[in-house]
C-alpha cells in the first residue's frame, strides 16, 4: 500500500506489477468494447468518459482528472505496446489510401504527388495518432483486466 502513495518517480510504477499482473483477465463484450474505445478515440478517459487525460498532445497526466485512474498502470513499459500499436495503424493507414488512390486514379495514377506524398504521411501519421494509441492501448488493457476501487484516487 505505501508504494501507491508515494510521490510518482520515473523509476517507481504507479501500482505495483506483482498485483497488476496476477489479476484474471475478462471479456466485456462488443457494447463494451465500443464504449471503451470511443472513449479513448474522444480523448477521454477510456474507464469513466471523463477527464482530463493529457496534460498536454504529446503527454498524459498521471491520473484521470475525473475518476482518479491511473493512467500508467503498473509496469515501467506499459506503453511500449501503443508504440506498436501506433505503428501498425499508421502503415495500415497509408496502405488503404495508397490502394484507394491506385484503384480511384487507374490509369493515371499521379505519381509524382504520391513520390512526396506518401512518405510525407507515413512521417506525420504516428505523430498524429500519438495520443490516441495512447489511450486505446489503455482502453484495451481495462477490457481485459478491469479497474478495481483500489486503482482509483480521487482527484
Amino acid at each position: 500500500m505505501a508504494a501507491r502513495q508515494r510521490k510518482r518517480s520515473t523509476d517507481q510504477p504507479l501500482i505495483e506489477e506483482s498485483s497488476e499482473s496476477a489479476r484474471p483477465m475478462a471479456w466485456p463484450g462488443m457494447r463494451g468494447v465500443a464504449t471503451v474505445l470511443g472513449r479513448a478515440l474522444r480523448l477521454r478517459c477510456p474507464n469513466c468518459g471523463g477527464g482530463p487525460v493529457l496534460e498536454h498532445y504529446w503527454k498524459l497526466r498521471a491520473r484521470c482528472g475525473n475518476c482518479g485512474l491511473a493512467l500508467e498502470r503498473g509496469e515501467r513499459d506499459y506503453f511500449i505496446g501503443s508504440m506498436m500499436f501506433n505503428l501498425v495503424v499508421s502503415e495500415l493507414l497509408f496502405a488503404v489510401l495508397f490502394i484507394a488512390t491506385l484503384l480511384i486514379t487507374w490509369p493515371d495514377v499521379p505519381w509524382d504527388t504520391l513520390e512526396w506524398a506518401a512518405p510525407l504521411a507515413m512521417a506525420l501519421a504516428p505523430f498524429v495518432l500519438f495520443p490516441f494509441s495512447k489511450l486505446i492501448w489503455l482502453g484495451f488493457d481495462l477490457l481485459l483486466r478491469p479497474v478495481t476501487p483500489d486503482e482509483l484516487q480521487p482527484q
